[in-house]
C-alpha cells in the first residue's frame, strides 16, 4: 500500500505543477508580432533566468524572484498601487515583447510591480537582503507596506536589507514603484528614446535584471575587491565587512595554491606563484574562497574567481606607444556591441543567448568588444571572463543635446558621476574589462580632463579612454578616432596609444529578419553576402598600414543589427550570420601578424598633422582651370593647414574657414618619380556635401563620406602616372552643408 500511496502523491503533485504552469501560461504571452530570437521562443514564466546573478560573489542559499508579477501603469502623481493592469514577466522591460506587456511608459506615468513571497523557516535568524540587478531608473521599494529603500540609476545593482519589514511568518508582499523619464531626463540613458529612429532605439523602463533574495548573518561580507599583480605574483583581496577576520584560499581547480588570513580591515596579499596568466587565447581563472571568521567560527562564506592579467602601455621596436596585455603588445580587433535583443530589448532572453553572442564574436576572429552605451548584467561579463574576450566598457551617455559637448546642470553632473562610480565599482573584479570609456563622440561630454583624472585614480589598473571619437581633449591613455566606413587613423603621439574606436558599419538587409520592414540603413549597403564579405575584407586590408604606423586597436560596427540599423555581422534575431565566419576569422587573423614598420611611408607632400603647411585658398567658386598647374593663383589668400572652424574636433585649425566652400592649391616639386612605389592620399575632410581632390588637374578622390580623422587612400599605378618629374599641383574643392568643417591633405609613398 505505501508504494501506491507514494505514486498517488507524486501524481497529484505533478498535476498541481502542470495546472500552475497552464495558469501562468494563460496569464502571459509574447507581446507584438515582431521578429524574435530562438531563445525568446523558449522562455517560460516559471523558469526564466534561473542562474545565480552575481558570479563574482556566490552564496549557495538564495531565492530567485524572476517570474510573473502584477503590474500597473498610472499617472506619475498617483501615490498608491490600487489595481493591477495584468501580469508582467520580470526581468524584461515593460516595453519588450517578453514582458508580455509591450507598451510605452511616458515620463508623465509611473510603473508599479507587485508580488508576494514567503521566507524559509531556516532564514529566521538571518538578515534578508533584497537584490536588484538593475532597474531603469528611479526606484522605490516597499515590503509589507513599509518603504525599505530607494535608488536612482538604470544600470547598477543595488541591495536593500528588508529584515525589519518582514512579518514573523506567512506571506510577505513586495511593491516596486518606478519612474523613468527616458531621454526627457538628465540621467544616463544610453541609446534609448521615446521616439525610436536611426541609431536611437526603443525605450526601456523598469526592472530589466534579476531580482532575488538572500539570507546573510548579522555580520556578513558586503563586498570584495580583487586586484591581481602579475609582476610580483600576488593578488590583493580587500573585503568590506563590519569586523572579524578574513581568510582567502586560492585554488587551481581542486588544488589549493595558497591561503592567507588577517583582520578584515587589512587587505590580504595572497601569493600566486608561477601564475597562469589570463588572456583571450588562454582565459584561465583561479577560484578563490573567502570566509568571514568571528571568534574562531566561520560565519559567512562566498566564492569568487579572478584572472591574473595586466594591461599597460609599452613602446615597440620603433618607439611607438602600444597597448600591452601581460607585458606583451597585443593588437585589439574588436566589435561594437550594443547589447540589444528583439524580444527583451535590454535583456537577453537567456544565459545561453548571452554566451552565444560572445562565442560568435570569438569565432569571427575578434579578441575584444566595446560594450557601447550600456552596462550589462554580471552574467555577461562572466562569459567574457570565462571564454576570453577583452572588453572596453562605455559609461552610459546622458544629456545628449545634439551639440558637441554639454554644459551640464549640477544635478545632471552629480548623477552622471554617481553612476560612473557605481559602474566602475560593480564591474571592477572582471578580468575581461581592460578599458573604461567615459564619453562617446561628444555626447553629453563635459569636464573631460577632471573626469579622466578621477577615473584613473579610481582604477589605476586599467586604461582610460576619455572620449571615443571626435571630441578628443588630449588626456587619458588613448586617442580614439572614428571613421565610417573607414578605416582611418590619427597621428602618432608621444604619450597615448592610438585606436580606431568605430569603423565599418557595412549593411545588408536579410528578408524575414528585419525589425521594421522596408526601412533600415547601414553606413554602406550591399546586396548579398558575397558582396558584403568583399567590402569587409577590403576594410581589413586597409587597416594593415595603420597598424604598422601605430594603431593599437580597431572596433568594427557592429555585432548585430539593432532595430533599424542593418550593419550587423548577424541579424537582430541572431538567426543569420551574414558572412562566412571562417573567412571572417581568417581575415582578422592577418591583423594580429602586422609588425611595427611593416608598412613604411615617406612624405611626398606633407599634411599639416604635425606642422602647418602653406596653401593658396579662396572661399568662392573658382575660375575655370583652377586645378591646373599653370593657373594663376597670385590673388588667392595664403594660409597654413588645416583649414576649418575654430571648434573643429580632433584637428588643429591653423587657418579659420567658416564659409560654405573652399578651394585649396599646393605646388610641390619632384626631382624623380621612379623611386615612388605606391602613392597614397592622406585626407581629413569633416563635412558632408562634396569633396574633390585633384592631382595635376586630374581627379583622384571624391565623395560625400566625411572622415573625422586623417585617412589613407591608395592611389596605386594610376595615381603614380599622374605625378610628374618637376613641378606638380595638388588641389582640393570642398563644399559643406553641416555645422562641422575641417580639411587638410597630403601625399605619401609606401615602401614595403
Amino acid at each position: 500500500m505505501k508504494p501506491a500511496k507514494s505514486i498517488l502523491v507524486i501524481a497529484v503533485l505533478v498535476n498541481l505543477v502542470l495546472q500552475v504552469q497552464i495558469c501562468m501560461g494563460q496569464q502571459w504571452k509574447l507581446a507584438g508580432d515582431r521578429i524574435m530570437s530562438r531563445w525568446a521562443r523558449d522562455v517560460r514564466p516559471d523558469d526564466v533566468l534561473r542562474e545565480y546573478p552575481r558570479p563574482l560573489m556566490v552564496r549557495d542559499n538564495w531565492i530567485n524572484l524572476n517570474g510573473l508579477w502584477d503590474y500597473a501603469v498610472t499617472a506619475r502623481d498617483i501615490k498608491e498601487f490600487e489595481k493591477a493592469d495584468g501580469k508582467i514577466l520580470v526581468p524584461f522591460p515593460v516595453e519588450s515583447a517578453l514582458s508580455g506587456v509591450g507598451r510605452r511608459v511616458t515620463p508623465g506615468e509611473k510603473l508599479w510591480y507587485h508580488r508576494t513571497f514567503e521566507i524559509p523557516s531556516e532564514w529566521v535568524n538571518c538578515r534578508v537582503l533584497l537584490h536588484f540587478g538593475a532597474v531603469d531608473w528611479e526606484t522605490t521599494v516597499y515590503v509589507n507596506d513599509k518603504q525599505v529603500g530607494s535608488h536612482r540609476g538604470g544600470y547598477d545593482p543595488f541591495s536593500i536589507d528588508i529584515t525589519e519589514a518582514l512579518k514573523p511568518e506567512g506571506e510577505q508582499k513586495i511593491l516596486v514603484e518606478v519612474w523613468d523619464p527616458t531621454d526627457k531626463g538628465h540621467q544616463p540613458v544610453g541609446k534609448q528614446t521615446l521616439d525610436p529612429r536611426g541609431f536611437w532605439y526603443t525605450a526601456v523602463t523598469g526592472i530589466w535584471q534579476t531580482v532575488w533574495l538572500e539570507p546573510v548573518p548579522q555580520t556578513y561580507i558586503k563586498e570584495i575587491i580583487i586586484t591581481p599583480d602579475i609582476d610580483v605574483g600576488r593578488v590583493k583581496v580587500a573585503v568590506n565587512a563590519d569586523g572579524g577576520q578574513i581568510k582567502a584560499v586560492v585554488k587551481d581547480g581542486t588544488k589549493t595554491i595558497s591561503e592567507t588570513i588577517d583582520d578584515v580591515q587589512h587587505p590580504l596579499s595572497v601569493n600566486v606563484a608561477d601564475a597562469k596568466l589570463w588572456s583571450p587565447d588562454s582565459p584561465f581563472l583561479y577560484d578563490i574562497d573567502i570566509e568571514l571568521i568571528e571568534n574562531g567560527e566561520v560565519i559567512d562564506r562566498v566564492r569568487s574567481y579572478f584572472g591574473m592579467r595586466k594591461v599597460s602601455l609599452v613602446r615597440d621596436s620603433e618607439g611607438v606607444l602600444r597597448i600591452a596585455l601581460n607585458n606583451e603588445i597585443i593588437f585589439q580587433y574588436g566589435v561594437l556591441d550594443q547589447g540589444w535583443w528583439p524580444g527583451g530589448l535590454y535583456r537577453a532572453p537567456s544565459d545561453e543567448a548571452l554566451r552565444y553572442d560572445i562565442e560568435i564574436i570569438k569565432k569571427a576572429g575578434f579578441n575584444m568588444l566595446r560594450k557601447h552605451g550600456k552596462v550589462e548584467s554580471q552574467r555577461f561579463y562572466y562569459w567574457c571572463d570565462k571564454l576570453g574576450l577583452l572588453v572596453w566598457q562605455d559609461m552610459t551617455p546622458g544629456d545628449v543635446t545634439g551639440e558637441w559637448g554639454t554644459k551640464r546642470s549640477s544635478e545632471s553632473a552629480e548623477q552622471f558621476e554617481l553612476e560612473l562610480e557605481c559602474m566602475i565599482n560593480s564591474l571592477y573584479n572582471h578580468p575581461s574589462i581592460i578599458t573604461w570609456v567615459i564619453f562617446n563622440e561628444g555626447w553629453g561630454q563635459y569636464d573631460t580632463v577632471r573626469l579622466t583624472q578621477w577615473v584613473k585614480q579610481q582604477d589605476p589598473s586599467r586604461l582610460v579612454n576619455s572620449a571615443s571619437g571626435f571630441m578628443d581633449k588630449g588626456v587619458g591613455d588613448i586617442h580614439d578616432v572614428h571613421g565610417y566606413p573607414g578605416p582611418t587613423g590619427a597621428p602618432k603621439e608621444e604619450g597615448r596609444a592610438l585606436v580606431l574606436g568605430e569603423f565599418g558599419g557595412l549593411g545588408l538587409p536579410i528578408e524575414g529578419h528585419l525589425w521594421i520592414k522596408r526601412e533600415g540603413w547601414g553606413y554602406r549597403s550591399f546586396k548579398n553576402p558575397d558582396q558584403l564579405y568583399e567590402g569587409y575584407a577590403a576594410l581589413i586590408e586597409k587597416l594593415k598600414p595603420y597598424i604598422s604606423r601605430g594603431l593599437c586597436g580597431a572596433i568594427y560596427t557592429q555585432v548585430t543589427d539593432v532595430e533599424k540599423e542593418l550593419n550587423g555581422l548577424m541579424t537582430y534575431d541572431r538567426a543569420v550570420v551574414k558572412m562566412d565566419i571562417g573567412k571572417m576569422a581568417e581575415s582578422a587573423g592577418e591583423l594580429y601578424k602586422i609588425k611595427p614598420g611593416s608598412y613604411n611611408f615617406t612624405d611626398i607632400v606633407p599634411s599639416s598633422q604635425r606642422q602647418g603647411q602653406k596653401w593658396r585658398y579662396i572661399n568662392e567658386e573658382p575660375a575655370e582651370g583652377w586645378n591646373e598647374l599653370d593657373f594663376d593663383d597670385s590673388n588667392w589668400s595664403t594660409g597654413e593647414g588645416g583649414f576649418g572652424q575654430p571648434d573643429a574636433v580632433g584637428a588643429i585649425v591653423r587657418t579659420e574657414w567658416t564659409t560654405e566652400m573652399i578651394c585649396l592649391r599646393k605646388r610641390f616639386e619632384l626631382t624623380t618619380i621612379e623611386e615612388i612605389q605606391n602613392p597614397y592620399l592622406v585626407l581629413y575632410h569633416d563635412f558632408e556635401e562634396e569633396t574633390k581632390v585633384y592631382l595635376n588637374g586630374q581627379l583622384i578622390a571624391e565623395g560625400p563620406e566625411h572622415q573625422a580623422a586623417y585617412t589613407l587612400f591608395e592611389l596605386g599605378v594610376e595615381g603614380k602616372e599622374k605625378l610628374r618629374k618637376g613641378k606638380n599641383i595638388l588641389a582640393i574643392y570642398g563644399k559643406r552643408n553641416s555645422r562641422r568643417q575641417y580639411i587638410d591633405a597630403g601625399l605619401l609613398d609606401l615602401h614595403n
